[in-house]
């Protein structure tokens, strides 16, 4: 054989080779993007949650769409119903048959709906009451200061305290890999308590990952909620949710969820001093 073909049959395998490389490359990218497009769905475009309260919240989301949903369903199925069976004869002049004070089908009409909006109250106050429950006894507690256009967390662990305040930050340097302004670090597998406050107009703390956010008020009106971390470490981005002034969208902060023992450690290395 000559080195000619021997050469060509290398090159040929080798095409081969990387050939298959890329269609296993291609068909583990497309397996990815398909879980991922389906846990998306699943959660009805929430992001993932991080806390025990999110998978409260997230469960009400899923069911408030599906009842959502049903109801779409029956109203344009009927819809399509009277246009395909009930549409005007060709050449006829005719109305239909009317029909008035047809006293079943408007009982029917007001004690569906009734019953609907009585069902999804049940659901969202028994939510909401557990959600807002503070039990007094967080490990942690977090008071929170909003500012026109930062935050100031103050971290209370085992005696200690951790200040870390903010300015407005730079837009162009932000992304998810490296977030600007403050970072609040928290631990995983923890429960933890925030106390809201405002030193001048109405801003809210709101953390996507959290499926939550809540006002802060300025005056004597303080807010507090309580969350519980799951087990998952990570790097979250945090904003105001209220329109505040000319440097609202610059609000910006993140938190940080790590180990407990990396948490303590933290503690110990940055207590009783300013970032």
């Amino acid at each position: 054989m000559s080195p000619t073909c021997r050469t060509t049959r290398r090159q040929s395998k080798r095409r081969r080779l990387s050939g298959a490389a890329a269609v296993a490359l291609v068909a583990a990218s497309a397996t990815a993007c398909s879980n991922e497009a389906i846990d998306q769905w699943s959660r009805g475009g929430m992001p993932e949650g991080v806390t025990e309260q999110s998978q409260i919240i997230q469960t009400l989301w899923n069911g408030a769409w599906i009842a959502a949903l049903a109801t779409g369903v029956v109203v344009w199925g009927l819809i399509f119903w009277a246009v395909a069976f009930h549409r005007k004869k060709r050449n006829s002049e005719a109305l239909p048959p009317q029909v008035r004070y047809n006293l079943p089908i408007e009982i029917l009409y007001t004690v569906v709906p009734v019953i609907m909006v009585a069902i999804l109250f049940f659901f969202t106050a028994r939510d909401q009451t557990e959600i807002m429950k503070v039990s007094g006894t967080a490990p942690v507690k977090v008071r929170v200061d909003g500012y026109q256009w930062s935050w100031k967390f103050t971290t209370h662990y085992q005696g200690q305290k951790v200040e870390v305040a903010g300015v407005p930050v730079d837009l162009s340097k932000q992304s998810n890999e490296n977030p600007q302004g403050p970072q609040l670090v928290l631990p995983v597998n923890t429960k933890v308590e925030f106390e809201l406050h405002s030193d001048d107009v109405i801003h809210s703390f709101w953390v996507p990952a959290f499926l939550f956010k809540q006002d802060l008020f300025p005056g004597n009106v303080v807010n507090r909620f309580e969350i519980k971390t799951l087990d998952r470490t990570g790097v979250f981005i945090g904003r105001c949710a209220e329109l505040c002034g000319a440097d609202h969208s610059r609000m910006l902060f993140s938190v940080k969820l790590v180990p407990q023992a990396e948490f303590e450690q933290y503690i110990k290395s940055h207590a009783g001093s300013a970032q």
